[in-house]
């Protein structure tokens, strides 16, 4: 099968949507597929372009056995409210000629990955003129969660907004995205059940693992045997409400015995530094390397993932599936009834979003007790292996294909995948 994938993020972009945009492609391209890839040049989460790239040419590489096209963006410095919509545009207008480029190809399937929604026009366009599979995979729902978190505002462009993706949404053939919360609100959104099927982010279960002895990087970081590390590590933005983390680590800064580390970057770093250079407890770290992925989660005795309220159930945290597989304990921000909190039901804690009290009891109350950390991070760890690891969600995606690709418009007929939360957690399943 002929394979397009179109997203602006893409290896070696080591966290977000590039990570598993890249993933899936290599892992479609290993199972025999011919996949290509029309994504920008790495820039996230420094928001900078890497260096040996550019932003503004475009060029071809070959990465993983997919042959990758990169094409121009313009990376603002601030990506908030019109720089992320200008940003977003720039890749969709430099995707179009490059998609409408395949059109001698031929694909069977032309998927778009969002963010950034803007793209997903073009890629509708090359299905039809090429008889493609239309598939749309959505990480998140950035109209939504722009506004929730105050990046766009004005009541009249939300329902404009809400109104083109809505249009795009139900011109696609199938609809996919990475919780059962997430599938049920493009069902609101007017996608027929049908077309909706359930694709939650992976963890490869082998290559993040618990470690049997202490990680090498409390020697590097100069922290005690006896001190307890809280870790976030990902992008330092908007969504994810590290704010609230900052006064935690504020509140526990008279405990010698906790110790916070952030890794990673963005555009929220500077003025995370900034508020924590008084704090002793607090480390910073740049963004790790893959290689060294497991060695940095292992790091954790409690891994720490704050959420803005607003942005409940509009986005499932990509980090979450690499803490999970780490086998160590978790304090998220999620409400009640969101697919976050049941995710975490058994196998983590969850607080409020944006309360540091509650953030830093939790914390606290874990780093004292040594065996409720260690049942949570077995619990999280079975769950990751049995219901996330790679092979079993990227197997799925791959019959699925088959299954659309040769059923064509009789497949629509066929019931969504359905999740179901049983004892050991959400569980995707095709429904029979």
């Amino acid at each position: 099968m002929k394979i397009l994938i179109c997203g602006q993020n893409y290896a070696p972009e080591l966290t977000g949507t590039g990570k598993y945009t890249a993933e899936m492609a290599e892992a479609l391209a290993a199972a025999g597929h011919e996949v290509r890839a029309v994504c920008g040049p790495p820039y996230y989460p420094a928001w900078r372009v890497e260096e040996g790239y550019s932003a503004w040419r475009y060029r071809r590489e070959q990465r993983g056995g997919v042959r990758v096209h990169r094409v121009p963006l313009w990376v603002p410095r601030r990506p908030g409210g019109l720089n992320r919509l200008l940003h977003l545009g720039s890749f969709a207008l430099a995707a179009l000629p490059a998609l409408l480029a395949q059109a001698w190809w031929r694909p069977d399937v032309v998927m778009v990955v969002a963010p950034g929604l803007m793209s997903a026009p073009g890629g509708w366009l090359l299905s039809r003129l090429t008889g493609a599979l239309a598939w749309l995979h959505l990480q998140d729902y950035e109209v939504d969660a722009a506004f929730e978190l105050g990046l766009l505002r004005g009541a009249r462009a939300r329902r404009a907004a809400l109104a083109v993706e809505r249009a795009l949404l139900r011109g696609f053939d199938v609809v996919s995205t990475i919780s059962e919360k997430m599938t049920q609100a493009a069902a609101r959104k007017g996608v027929p059940g049908a077309r909706i099927v359930l694709l939650p982010n992976w963890v490869d279960a082998d290559a993040i693992h618990p470690l049997d002895r202490p990680s090498a990087y409390r020697e590097s970081l100069g922290i005690a045997p006896h001190q307890k590390v809280v870790l976030y590590a990902g992008n330092m933005g908007a969504k994810q409400g590290l704010d609230v983390l900052m006064c935690a680590a504020a509140a526990l800064a008279g405990q010698p015995d906790i110790v916070f580390v952030f890794c990673g970057n963005g555009p929220a770093r500077q003025d995370l530094e900034l508020h924590c250079a008084g704090l002793e407890n607090c480390r910073f770290i740049e963004l790790q390397p893959t290689d060294r992925l497991n060695e940095l989660l292992n790091l954790a005795d409690i891994h720490v993932l704050p959420q803005r309220g607003g942005a409940a159930d509009l986005v499932m945290p990509s980090k979450l599936t690499g803490m999970l597989a780490s086998g160590r304990a978790i304090v998220a921000m999620a409400e009640g009834g969101t697919e976050l909190f049941a995710a975490l039901s058994g196998r983590g804690v969850a607080v409020p979003p944006e309360d540091a009290e509650a953030l830093a009891h939790a914390i606290r109350r874990l780093a004292a007790d040594p065996a409720q950390r260690a049942a949570l991070g077995a619990a999280a760890r079975l769950y990751a292996v049995s219901t996330l690891s790679a092979p079993v969600v990227l197997g799925r995606l791959e019959a699925r294909l088959r299954v659309l690709r040769a059923g064509g418009a009789a497949a629509e007929a066929e019931p969504a995948p359905r999740a179901e939360l049983t004892g050991s957690g959400l569980r995707a399943e095709e429904a029979e």
